[in-house]
């Protein structure tokens, strides 16, 4: 019996030896950047919470990340804009201040939401996660390359809270779950702006769709909830829509009495229509996440307008 004990402890520790050496290394962690909000708050509260465009560069902006230097460089943020922000929205930053108190809880779920991604999608790409200050908008955004940058003044809003869900945790997870999509996603349609109806809403329909299966829910709560119960007729206006390049209908046209974005529920239809007629759910998800040909995907889909899915 002695021997027996001492040869399974030996294999035990011959395991744990074989996993600490140098042959074995643990998955790689999908990094969440905070940094930026950290810095932001030193420079606020050592200004009275009212820095100046000066404070901003030279404190904030100029040691900031490389995801803070990439949304200044592709979006209209700079520090003369957050200034101004700072005193017309004042709200926006002692709200996102209420928000600091989730990024733990937020961190720990999209570990395993980026953990599932990796499992569902093992060419997943992994570049870092920034969370940072902004002007009060763009929410959030994300291309092939950039990684994804999370404004946590804007993501905090009352706007926000209206159209992306009232739970602040929820709204960080399933956003920012939505837009890791559109990291993996072709480049060809996920960083190109001149996008048909059909491209540009499966652009969002499939990271609505993903953003489900490794969250848990997508981010866009309110359009679903607008859109339930009357998919036929707008799935039929969208089929006579599909090749139009003025999109004001389908995205980017939310206003503060309507949530619009409907191209994100019917794309995610889509996607949905294509994964479940597929024999092979492994293979549709690297499909979906790398399609290029939109109308070979809808065909493929077995899409059409009310389709009951379940």
């Amino acid at each position: 019996m002695q021997s027996r004990i001492g040869l399974a402890w030996l294999a035990i520790a011959t395991i744990c030896v074989m996993l600490s050496g140098p042959a074995y290394s643990a998955p790689a962690r999908i990094e969440i950047r905070t940094d930026d909000v950290t810095r932001f708050y030193k420079v606020y509260d050592g200004a009275g919470g009212h820095p100046n465009a000066t404070q901003l560069q030279r404190d904030y902006l100029d040691p900031g990340s490389e995801g803070l230097h990439h949304l200044l460089k592709v979006r209209n943020v700079n520090a003369s804009l957050i200034a101004e922000a700072l005193d017309k929205h004042p709200e926006l930053y002692t709200n996102a201040r209420t928000c600091l108190a989730a990024l733990p809880r937020v961190r720990a779920r999209l570990d395993i939401a980026f953990a599932k991604l990796v499992e569902l999608y093992p060419e997943a790409k992994k570049p870092p996660v920034t969370i940072l200050i902004g002007r009060g908008k763009p929410v959030a955004i994300a291309a092939p390359g950039a990684g994804v940058q999370i404004g946590l003044e804007a993501i905090c809003s009352d706007m926000a809270a209206k159209f992306l869900g009232g739970d602040i945790d929820d709204r960080l997870v399933h956003v920012t779950a939505h837009e890791y999509i559109h990291v993996q996603q072709a480049p060809a349609l996920a960083d190109n702006e001149h996008l048909t109806v059909l491209e540009r809403s499966l652009v969002e329909g499939v990271a609505e769709f993903m953003a489900e299966m490794i969250s848990g829910d997508i981010s866009n709560v309110a359009v679903r909830a607008s859109a339930q119960g009357h998919e036929l007729a707008i799935e039929t206006k969208f089929a006579a829509d599909l090749d139009k390049t003025d999109l004001s209908d389908w995205v980017d046209n939310t206003t503060p009495d309507n949530v619009g974005q409907l191209g994100y529920w019917v794309g995610y239809r889509i996607a949905k229509s294509y994964y479940q007629k597929a024999k092979d759910k492994r293979a549709a998800i690297r499909e979906m996440i790398e399609l290029t040909d939109a109308h070979a995907f809808l065909a493929k889909s077995g899409w059409y307008p009310g389709i009951v899915l379940k």
